[in-house]
C-alpha cells in the first residue's frame, strides 16, 4: 500500500504554540505501556512522540508544551537525548495523577498566557495528514471559541454539529445517550472528533471543570452560549493509535 504525501497550504503565525496529551496511562498498548509511555511506542522506527513533533515544525510551530505522567522521565530524557527535536519544548508534569483532556489543560495553561494567538492541542497517539494550515485559515475566518477536526468516520460516541458547523450535542450511538446543550439550526449531523483542536486563549478563563476533567464535558458546557465550530476533514488520515493492531495498520501509511 503507498503512502500519502501531505501538501501543507501554509504555515502557522509565527508564535503558534502547541499542546501534546502525553500523560495518559495508554492501558490499550499493553504491554508496551507496563513499561514504557505510550508517547514512546514506535511506528516504523518513529515514535509517535517524535512524529508529531516533527508534525507540528512542519506547518512552523516550535513552541510545544508536553503534559506528562506515566513514566515521565523517559519522556523527558528521550526529548533531551534528541535535543527537543529544535524545539522549544516545555514539559508540565501530573505528579500525582493523569488529569485527562481538560485537567491537563487547565494544567499547562501558564504556557499560553498573554498569548493572542489562538494555539494548537492534539493528543500523542494521534497520526494524522490533516493540513494544519487550512484547519488555521477557517478558524481565523469564522475566530469561534474552539475549532474541533472532525470526520465522517464511524466512532460510537460522536459529537453533534448543526447546519452551520456548530456544536451543538454529543450521542452516544451504542446506548442512545444523547446530550444536547444547544437548539441547532436544521438537521444535527453526527461527527467523530479527530483529537486535534484549535482554542482561542480567552477559552482558559471560562473553560469549567477542576482537577481530573474531560475536554469533551467542558465544550459541551460551553457549548450553551460559546461558538464552537467543527472542522471536517474527511479525505485525511486519521489513526487513533491506541492499540496494538492500529500501530500496525497506521505503519502502512506512514513511513
Amino acid at each position: 500500500m503507498s503512502t500519502r504525501t501531505t501538501l501543507h497550504s501554509s504555515q502557522a503565525p509565527t508564535g503558534t504554540k502547541a499542546l501534546l496529551f502525553a500523560a495518559g496511562l495508554g492501558t490499550r498498548l499493553r504491554p508496551f505501556t507496563d513499561e514504557h509511555p505510550k508517547a514512546l511506542a514506535p511506528v516504523n522506527g518513529k515514535t509517535l512522540l517524535q512524529r508529531n513533533i516533527e508534525y507540528l515544525k512542519a506547518f512552523g510551530i516550535f513552541d510545544i508544551i508536553i503534559n506528562v505522567h506515566h513514566f515521565a522521565d523517559q519522556i523527558i530524557d528521550f526529548l533531551e537525548q534528541h535535543n527537543n527535536f529544535g524545539c522549544r519544548i516545555s514539559i508540565s508534569h501530573e505528579i500525582e495523577q493523569a488529569l485527562e483532556t481538560g485537567g491537563g489543560l487547565k494544567y499547562a495553561s501558564w504556557f499560553f498566557k498573554d498569548q493572542s494567538l489562538p494555539f494548537l492541542v492534539m493528543n500523542v497517539d494521534i497520526l494524522t495528514d490533516l493540513d494544519l494550515g487550512k484547519m488555521l485559515q477557517d478558524h481565523l475566518v469564522h475566530r469561534p471559541m474552539a475549532t474541533l477536526a472532525v470526520t465522517d468516520r464511524i466512532s460510537s460516541r460522536r459529537l453533534l454539529f448543526d447546519e452551520e458547523n456548530i456544536l451543538c450535542g454529543w450521542t452516544n450511538q451504542s446506548t442512545g445517550e444523547t446530550i444536547l446543550p444547544r437548539n441547532g439550526q436544521g438537521q444535527l449531523m453526527p461527527r467523530s472528533f479527530s483529537c486535534v483542536h484549535l482554542i482561542e486563549p480567552q477559552l482558559l478563563r471560562i473553560l469549567p471543570g477542576d482537577g481530573k476533567f474531560s475536554i469533551i464535558n467542558s465544550y459541551l458546557e460551553l457549548a450553551k452560549d460559546q461558538i464552537i465550530r467543527g472542522y471536517r476533514h474527511d479525505s485525511d488520515l486519521v489513526f487513533d493509535v491506541g492499540k496494538p493492531e492500529a500501530i500496525l495498520e497506521a505503519e502502512k501509511y506512514f513511513k
